[in-house]
């Protein structure tokens, strides 16, 4: 049988983000995989892929010979929501969810080949209508009495910084700080009618395939307006285009004509999600995530009513 580990830089993450619960699951890691192994019948598994997010993902092969994609992490309502989300698009604009166990936190997913990602394409204006189309698709009516994760509550890392800092914003600047989190508030309170998002589908996140010229990967499952969905997309890749602001106002009124939404909104979700992320980025690591603070700084001065 082979041998499977977790790797440095995955430990390191997982400890970081949760602790002695993270340190428990990697040291009963062998023992889960065994159990989900014969469970499912997989005959074979690969070398984990080299991207290292929180989970651990590798390339199986099922004992009919097909092929699938494991991922195996930590109990986590995220990806709980995960496994929520891929149910519903059942294979619609995203990879087909072919077994979970959510108690384990295990998910055997369609293998997509060749699975290069969207980052890899040089068009530009391209790549945002390929993914412009892709969150088209993904957009679903909540099931009644959802669990999903809303907007509202991803918001609520905005009042942990003030409560951890007497109202003040300790290391973020105030001037990202304080419209990013009114923006946030009052887009949020005026929403349109709360749909199924991706909540994280940016170019490392929709990737070629064969069903379907591209298929999204890892869903976050959120609850919110579409118009929230374009936030990842449009603070990644910011290299694409010698200038950030006018990248962006150019991706964004491409978006706008796909998803039918006001450009303005768009604008303005872009820059609060932009300074949600680096408070992630804090939280789960120490560090204040500047890489997440680009976007909003270029998009600061073309805010109406920062």
């Amino acid at each position: 049988m082979e041998q499977h580990e977790i790797s440095p830089i995955l430990s390191e993450r997982l400890t970081s983000v949760y602790g002695d619960s993270g340190r428990d699951w990697i040291a009963g890691f062998p023992a889960l995989l065994n159990r989900i192994r014969s469970e499912w019948d997989l005959a074979g598994i690969g070398a984990t892929f080299p991207y290292v997010g929180y989970a651990w993902v590798a390339p199986v092969t099922l004992a009919n010979g097909g092929k699938a994609v494991l991922k195996l992490a930590p109990p986590d309502k995220e990806f709980a929501s995960e496994i929520g989300a891929m149910g519903i698009y059942a294979g619609r604009g995203a990879a087909k969810l072919l077994a979970s166990d959510p108690a384990a936190t295990a998910l055997l997913l369609e293998r997509l080949e060749p699975g290069t990602t969207l980052a890899e394409l040089n068009d530009d204006v391209l790549a945002t209508e390929i993914a412009g189309q892709s969150f088209t698709k993904l957009f679903r009516p909540l099931p009644a009495g959802h669990s999903f994760p809303t907007i509202e509550r991803w918001g609520q890392a905005f009042a942990r910084v003030r409560a951890a800092n007497d109202g003040g914003s300790g290391r973020f600047p105030p001037e990202l700080f304080d419209p990013a989190e009114r923006i946030y508030f009052e887009l949020g309170a005026g929403q349109d009618e709360p749909m199924l998002l991706h909540g994280d589908l940016h170019h490392w996140n929709i990737l070629r395939a064969e069903r379907e010229p591209w298929l999204a990967i890892d869903p976050k499952g959120l609850a919110g307006e579409p118009a929230y969905e374009v936030g990842a997309l449009l603070r990644n890749r910011l290299d694409a285009g010698e200038d950030v602001l006018q990248l962006t106002l150019r991706r964004i009124a491409q978006l706008s004509e796909i998803l039918g939404v006001d450009r303005e909104r768009l604008k303005r979700w872009a820059f609060a999600q932009g300074v949600l992320s680096a408070l992630w980025t804090f939280e789960d690591h120490g560090e204040l995530g500047e890489k997440h603070l680009v976007l909003p700084r270029a998009l600061l001065p073309a805010i109406a009513g920062a």
